[in-house]
C-alpha cells in the first residue's frame, strides 16, 4: 500500500501516464531508490497502478491524505503563516463537440433528452467553458489556498472552469492562518465577497480594479503594487507544478476523476515543497 502511495505521489509530481510511470520506475534509479525497490524487484505495471487510483477514487481517500498530511505539515512546525493568497488555474479537458444548444442544456445542469444512453456515457456534462486573457478554455478549475511564508497548498477545491472563486472562497479560507490577511487578484473583489471576509475576522489584500468609465486611482495603483509582491507567490506555485511535471490534462468522464488527479497533484506539490523547505533548514 504505502509502495503504491508512492508511485502515484511520483506521477502525479511528474504527471506522467500510468505506462510511463512503469517505464520511469524500471528506468530510473531515482525512482527505484526512492520506492525502496531493488534491480530486480517486481514492479508494478500500468493496470496495477490504474487500478490503485480507482481505489483512492472510489473510497473518497485523496482529501483525506491531503488533509492527513497537512497536519503532518503543522506538527512539523511548518503552520500555515503570514496570511494566505487564494487564487485558481484551469485544467483542460479534451474538447466535446456539442453543438450550441446542447452546451447551453448542459450549462443549465440538464442532459439533452436527445441522447441515448451509450452517448451519455461518453459525455463529460461537469466540464465547462471558461475565458480567460480572451481564451476560451474547456475543463476544470483548481481553486488553491497558499499560505505566504512557506508557498504550501493549505486547501483547495475543483470545480467546473466557468465556477467563478468568489463562489468557492468560503470553502478554502484558513482560520489556522497566523495572518488574518487574505490577498487575491481583482477578480475577486466584490462588496460581497470584503463583507465575508471582514465577518469571517480576515482582512481583505485584494487588488483594487477600476469601475466602468473610471480608472484605478494612484493610491489603489500603489496598494495594487505593494499586494501583487506578496500575491505573485502564488504564482510560484503554479510555476513549479508546471516546471516539474508540464502543463495538467485531465481525462476521463465527470469530475470524480478530475478531482482525483488535481488533488494528487496538489499533494505531490506540497511533498515536493516540504522536501525543499526541509533541506533549506
Amino acid at each position: 500500500m504505502v509502495l503504491m502511495f508512492k508511485i502515484v505521489i511520483l506521477q502525479s509530481l511528474y504527471n506522467l501516464s500510468d505506462e510511463a510511470m512503469e517505464y520511469q520506475i524500471l528506468d530510473r534509479i531515482s525512482f527505484m531508490r526512492f520506492l525502496g525497490l531493488r534491480e530486480g524487484s517486481k514492479v508494478p505495471d500500468a493496470k496495477t497502478i490504474w487500478l490503485f487510483r480507482e481505489q483512492l477514487k472510489e473510497a473518497n481517500l485523496v482529501e483525506k491524505l491531503f488533509r492527513r498530511f497537512s497536519s503532518i505539515l503543522r506538527e512539523s512546525g511548518f503552520n500555515a503563516k503570514k496570511g494566505q493568497i487564494i487564487d485558481a488555474i484551469i485544467v483542460p479537458v479534451p474538447q466535446q463537440h456539442n453543438s450550441h444548444k446542447e452546451n447551453a442544456q448542459i450549462k443549465a445542469g440538464e442532459v439533452p433528452g436527445e441522447w441515448e444512453e451509450a452517448k451519455r456515457r461518453q459525455k463529460d456534462t461537469d466540464a465547462q467553458w471558461a475565458k480567460r486573457n480572451g481564451k476560451g478554455y474547456y475543463g476544470y478549475k483548481n481553486h488553491v489556498n497558499v499560505d505566504v511564508k512557506y508557498k504550501l497548498i493549505r486547501r483547495y477545491e475543483v470545480t467546473g472552469a466557468a465556477v467563478h472563486g468568489n463562489r468557492v472562497m468560503g470553502k478554502i479560507l484558513d482560520g489556522s492562518n497566523t495572518n488574518t490577511e487574505v490577498y487575491g487578484d481583482s477578480a475577486y473583489r466584490s462588496r460581497e465577497i470584503i463583507e465575508r471576509l471582514k465577518l469571517g475576522g480576515f482582512r481583505e489584500r485584494l487588488q483594487y480594479k477600476g469601475s466602468r468609465g473610471n480608472g484605478v486611482s494612484w493610491w489603489q495603483k500603489e496598494l495594487n503594487r505593494k499586494r501583487a509582491k506578496i500575491r505573485s507567490r502564488v504564482e510560484h506555485v503554479f510555476g513549479v507544478m508546471a516546471k516539474v511535471g508540464g502543463s495538467l490534462l485531465a481525462r476521463g468522464i465527470g469530475i470524480i476523476r478530475p478531482r482525483v488527479k488535481i488533488g494528487l497533484r496538489n499533494l505531490a506539490y506540497n511533498f515536493n515543497r516540504y522536501a525543499l523547505l526541509v533541506t533549506m533548514g
